[in-house]
Parts: structure tokens; sequence; C-alpha cells
């Protein structure tokens, strides 16, 4: 798979169908992950993206955590709407030690957060045993790309270590291989369950295929979610896993 021009990571370039099945593929991980029984799921994710709302629509009682460890002012409102609850947070401190049955750490949360370490850490400790955390970050064939369309050629054979790469908009993401990722969740104490890319369909085929059939997109995320590539950094500008608290 080609990466994704930095233009198209927001979903506003050319590449309109491949992110609709992006976001399905997403979706169906995500009910796949879920548990199956009404839990206490904590959404890392900073209000981005649609997670917490379907994991309510399944059963499950959500707190979101807003601008998880970038709020200034720390814990500053938690209010309850249906299933989900709202809470402005800069850590994980308002939270008991082995509180939620799983968390969501979507929309790249651990990427922008570059002391991610610490954060894992978090993770694990309000994990309940048997927990489970979905991880979803930046690839390191995302931040070859960025770095390549930047002309920093003197960084791009530094792929054994931290990966932190400059974004047009000013920001910073760090970018994992499947290796940095493995050691990110084992040193936080979590047991990885599963590794692999977000998905591995190239747009060219997603936007091929939907160009001449678009009832084919329940096609498409079928396919992509029984291939098993597991580990591979080679596609994909997102890797996704999902890791166990142990015991």
């Amino acid at each position: 798979m080609l990466p994704i021009p930095a233009e198209e990571l927001n979903g506003s370039g050319t590449l309109g169908p491949y992110w609709t099945f992006y976001r399905a593929v997403a979706a169906e991980q995500l009910n796949r992950w879920l548990p199956g029984e009404p839990s206490v799921i904590l959404d890392l994710s900073g209000g981005r993206g649609k997670w917490s709302g379907q994991a309510a629509r399944l059963g499950h009682r959500v707190i979101e955590v807003l601008d998880f460890r970038r709020t200034p002012d720390g814990l500053s409102r938690l209010r309850d709407a249906d299933r989900v609850r709202h809470v402005r947070a800069d850590d994980l401190a308002f939270l008991p030690d082995a509180s939620v049955d799983a968390v969501l750490a979507e929309e790249r949360v651990m990427s922008i957060e570059l002391m991610a370490e610490s954060a894992m850490s978090d993770v694990a400790r309000v994990l309940r045993p048997g927990g489970r955390a979905l991880v979803c970050v930046d690839s390191l064939v995302l931040g070859m790309a960025i770095l390549a369309e930047q002309e920093q050629w003197q960084h791009l054979r530094q792929t054994g270590e931290v990966m932190l790469v400059p974004w047009p908009d000013g920001s910073i993401t760090r970018c994992f291989s499947s290796g940095q990722l493995r050691e990110l969740l084992i040193g936080a104490g979590l047991e990885v369950e599963w590794m692999r890319p977000r998905t591995v369909l190239s747009p060219s085929t997603v936007d091929h295929v939907l160009s001449s059939d678009a009832r084919a997109l329940n096609y498409l995320v079928r396919t992509e979610l029984e291939a098993q590539p597991n580990d591979d950094d080679t596609v994909g500008i997102h890797l996704v896993a999902s890791a166990r608290r142990p015991g």
C-alpha cells in the first residue's frame, strides 16, 4: 500500500471513497472488539470520532475523556448524558485503580501524546484484571512518507529510534513500528493479543471497486477484516493493537 499524502489524512482530500471504507472498517473492528456484556469503557480519543456513541449504543457505559492531557485546568467538567459521561482532564488521576473494563485509545491519541509510556502505564493502572485496551497509532510508514514530502532525507534511516514527525500545522506526531508499539504495551504491563495495520487494501483498490459498485462496501470491509497481516508495519498509515491486563 502506498503512503497516503499528508493532505489526505483528515479526510478532506480526493480519497473520499477510501475514507468511507476506512471508517467502516474501524467501526466494525470496534464492534467485534467490545465486550459482549455491558461494561464500563474509558474512551481517550479526545471527543474525536464516534467511538463513545458506538459503544453506548451497544449497551456499555462510557467515560469519555476530552482533550486527554491537554486541558490546562485539569478536571473541569463532569456531566452525564445518557450512557456517556464526559470528563475534561489532563491525566487519569480522577479514576481509581482497576476501575474500567476496557480502554479505547483511538484517533492516534498515543501518537499525539509524546509521553506515551506514561500515558499507557496509566491505562494499565485503571484497567481491571482481564480488561483490554484498543490502541491506534501512526505507523512508521506514515512518518517516513511525511518526512519524504518534507525532504527530510537525513531522518529516513533512523527507523530504529523514536520517530517524531513535524506536521505542517506545527503539531508533532510519534510514529511507531510494530515492534515499538509492542514494546509500549508490554512495558506498561499489558499482554498483546494482536496487532495489525488498520487497513491493507490500497486506496486505489478501494476507489476502483466502489466506483464500479457502491454496494461493494460491505464486501470490502469483510475482506479487510478477514486478512491476517499481524505485525506487518510495511503497509498502512495506522497500526491497531489489542492488549490485555493479565489476571
